[in-house]
């Protein structure tokens, strides 16, 4: 899955479902994502508000195999992700049936740790972090921006945490699922996973230690603040 939670890049929607669709025509895992959704808003409603500044918050867009979106055409197996030429999130819900089976990561908040890290995303799109990414790593090279996106995948896992910490969503045992499910996806064990010798250079997410420090960062702070992957020293 090269798009498995991923970042600034994509495509897809079949069925878009902001909070105003018909509940009537959403199955369970749609309902639950939404409500995961409507939790992040008021979250980092407050989070900017506490900085003196506005959220505007994203749209959820369900879709089924495949779709565009203003980053272009995807399928379901590039997994979820952030488009922010429109600034929406795009999932195949499909991918939650995955990442129990493929990657061993089942439950509730697993599911909502991956739609907090598209979140994360569009979170770093308001604060201008996608952008100058972005433009850095048009001057770099090829290894040199792998880094920068494993130092934006990381942030917007520690901005999950972020999040958890602060809903009232969690109950017991949620933050291991949340920890087992960023240990299942690192770059590491994605590549080992695929019998591969893992490559450092060509990491885009980060290694399942790397994924679990922020998260746990995030979940452990609940300040934002505390989420600086591009600092000097920052262990990313």
């Amino acid at each position: 899955l090269q798009g498995l939670l991923g970042g600034g890049g994509g495509t897809p929607t079949e069925r878009s479902a902001p909070a105003s669709s018909d509940p009537s025509e959403l199955t369970p895992v749609q309902h639950w994502s939404l409500k995961v959704l409507g939790s992040t808003e008021r979250t980092w409603g407050t989070v900017f508000q506490e900085e003196g500044k506005s959220y505007a918050p994203t749209t959820l867009v369900f879709y089924s195999q495949s779709g565009t979106s203003g980053c272009g055409a995807a399928q379901s197996a590039m997994g979820p992700f952030y488009c922010p030429t429109d600034s929406r999130v795009y999932l195949d819900t499909t991918f939650f049936d995955e990442l129990t089976r493929r990657f061993g990561a089942p439950g509730d908040f697993a599911q909502a740790y991956v739609i907090a890290h598209e979140v994360g995303h569009h979170v770093q799109d308001l604060l201008g972090i996608l952008s100058r990414v972005n433009q850095e790593q048009r001057r770099v090279s090829e290894a040199q921006g792998n880094a920068l996106q494993v130092k934006v995948e990381l942030q917007a896992d520690c901005f999950a945490g972020v999040w958890a910490k602060r809903t009232n969503l969690l109950e017991p045992g949620d933050v291991e699922e949340g920890l087992r499910a960023a240990q299942a996806i690192g770059d590491d064990t994605l590549q080992k996973a695929a019998g591969q010798r893992p490559v450092p250079e060509s990491f885009t997410h980060g290694t399942s230690a790397q994924r679990q420090t922020w998260l746990k960062r995030g979940l452990d702070s609940g300040d934002p603040a505390q989420c600086d992957t591009f600092a000097a020293g920052a262990d990313a």
